[in-house]
């Protein structure tokens, strides 16, 4: 058998049941094995799932066995027989085998049962093979592709922005520096900035892209490395701003929940919590929101941010996401609107995910006006050089536009329910974390 071939067949179409009793040919990596006398099966796994092979020694030969019955977990192998339905079988089916073939059989794979945490972060390039990452990647791009399909639905253009900028967006104290040819240069925190730019032309477009931010933050829904999803809308106030993030979840959880329950099943995730996730979402002012948590036992005061226990307590009982709306100016980012309805707060909302995932989504009305823009770069202490070209946009065409930030690892963590962020990309980046 030639492993380059065209003729072998998925495993996901002999468990789908296209190829009962008939004869096919198929290649992946050893998941498990076990041989009793003249009999070994071995369950074997590729892209679309694992079967289990039925080995015996006189139908398969004694070089046929022998590569069957010497071949390490994650060796690579191909075999050739007569698929049959079996009901003790995993997925239902199983081949009887004919023929096999070791294309490499490696050495000893280092990862067995029960090893900690740090050890399956040190051998991710290893782990990410284990059924459940596999799963969850999946889960990962499916979670992006409904999210791309949405805003195409919506007539939004997806840009590529620079990753590497000269200023800081959401505060200097998480930059990550670097030099560029003699010059102070960072790794984006967002790439919200460059986003406006484009609403001026194109009116709905949003970003897709990784997010940096220096953190010191050792929790389970940080990493100094993320994907950021960025939408920026020209002509919407923070009411369709929200409408909009509130639609955008529904869809892909309803996608999630209607098209991949199988997937969301094999991770302990129930698809009918996705199920749930339709609209309208409650929504309460940041007053209310620290009035309501300090009354469920949080400790926290006025005008300081609500943090992740207090996010928990605020979505007690909840089965859906809730908005926080309208948060002291002075916690918040430079570019936010201030409600003219209600000074001293902003026209954003936080998105908090039930279940105690916490924020998912943080958006706002954006300043679109000169003298307001420099009148809240002046009171953060921001030097207006570094954003030259961003007061542009509010000197040549002026506009209002809103816009908001999604977390792709903490949108994947609630909708699979992780326990931890770091199981939601492939290579978590981390405080204490830059290997492999």
């Amino acid at each position: 058998m030639d492993p380059l071939a065209t003729d072998f067949v998925h495993i996901g179409s002999i468990l789908a049941g296209f190829h009962n009793n008939k004869a096919v040919k198929v290649r992946g990596w050893v998941h498990r094995s076990r041989t009793s006398g003249g009999l070994a099966f071995i369950v074997v796994r590729d892209s679309t799932g694992v079967l289990q092979c039925a080995v015996k020694k006189d139908a398969a030969g004694d070089k046929g066995f022998e590569d069957a019955t010497s071949a390490f977990v994650e060796s690579t192998i191909m075999l050739e027989g007569i698929v049959k339905e079996d009901k003790r079988a995993p997925g239902g089916f199983e081949l009887a085998v004919e023929k096999v073939q070791l294309i490499g059989k490696g050495e000893p794979f280092p990862i067995a049962k029960d090893q900690s945490v740090e050890f399956l972060l040190d051998t991710r390039h290893l782990w990410l093979r284990s059924q459940r990452l596999t799963s969850i990647m999946k889960s990962r791009y499916l979670i992006m592709k409904y999210l791309r399909e949405f805003f195409d639905s919506e007539g939004f253009w997806e840009l590529a922005p620079p990753m590497i900028t000269g200023a800081a967006c959401e505060g200097g104290s998480t930059l990550f520096e670097m030099d560029y040819f003699g010059q102070k240069a960072y790794l984006t925190q967002s790439s919200q900035l460059y986003a406006e730019v484009f609403t001026t032309a194109l009116e709905k477009v949003y970003v897709l892209a990784p997010s940096f931010r220096a953190e010191p933050s050792r929790t389970v829904r940080h990493l100094c490395e993320y994907w950021h999803l960025e939408p920026e809308m020209a002509f919407y106030d923070q009411k369709m701003n929200m409408e909009l993030q509130e639609k955008m979840l529904v869809h892909v959880a309803q996608r999630m929940a209607t098209n991949h329950a199988d997937l969301l099943q094999s991770l302990g995730r129930d698809p009918d919590k996705l199920r749930k996730i339709k609209g309208p979402f409650k929504r309460m002012t940041y007053s209310d929101a620290v009035e309501l948590a300090i009354s469920r036992g949080a400790n926290i005061k006025m005008g300081q941010d609500i943090g992740a226990d207090e996010e928990a307590l605020l979505t007690k009982d909840e089965d859906k996401p809730v908005f926080v709306t309208n948060f002291p100016k002075d916690i918040k980012a430079f570019y936010m609107r201030e409600d003219p309805g209600n000074p001293g707060t902003v026209l954003n909302a936080d998105v908090l995910a039930p279940e105690a995932h916490g924020e998912i989504i943080g958006g706002s009305e954006r300043i679109w006006e000169y003298d307001e823009l420099m009148a809240r770069i002046a009171e953060q202490h921001l030097n207006p050089k570094d954003y030259y070209w961003y007061i542009d946009l509010r000197k040549y065409g002026p506009f209002p536009h809103s816009g908001f930030g999604l977390g792709i690892e903490r949108l994947v963590k609630w909708m699979l329910g992780l326990d931890h962020i770091r199981d939601a990309i492939p290579f978590p980046r981390t405080i204490n974390r830059l290997y492999p």
